[in-house]
């Protein structure tokens, strides 16, 4: 199959941003699954199943912007693109992700707070009032 400089050029870019999509799935993946050492057998189906969904998103992705022309150099390209993002970006992202989940988090344990807190006076008063009530 013949392609043209310009086609080339873009399955080029397109197959290092599929390169980078892969990789902010799998930092996107880590600070889901977090950094703590679980049992092996659960970690490899996570493992596997991941590379599945990244291997169908990617997949698609290339089919949608060049119609999955599969070549040597589109896996080198998009390796170029993992390799890059992981020096790059990857700090940056995981940090700024780190961050807002810890925010999320806080805001989360805020509003359950206030959500909770009428149940729990009135379980408090309710509990408070019938203490006298069951001594005898």
């Amino acid at each position: 199959m013949v392609i043209s400089i310009s086609q080339q050029f873009w399955l080029v870019v397109f197959s290092i941003t599929a390169g980078i999509i892969t990789g902010v799935l799998f930092d996107s993946y880590r600070l889901i699954r977090g950094f703590s050492n679980v049992n092996k057998v659960i970690v490899f189906i996570e493992d596997t199943l991941f590379w599945v969904f990244t291997a169908i998103v990617v997949f698609a992705f290339l089919v949608y912007e060049n119609y999955a022309y599969i070549g040597m150099y589109v896996y080198m390209c998009i390796a170029i693109g993992v390799y890059l993002y992981i020096r790059v970006f990857s700090k940056f992202y995981i940090s700024s992700q780190y961050k807002i989940l810890k925010f999320l988090g806080k805001i989360a344990r805020v509003a359950k707070n206030w959500i909770l807190y009428p149940f729990q006076f009135i379980i408090y008063t309710f509990k408070r009032k019938n203490k006298g009530n069951y001594k005898k």
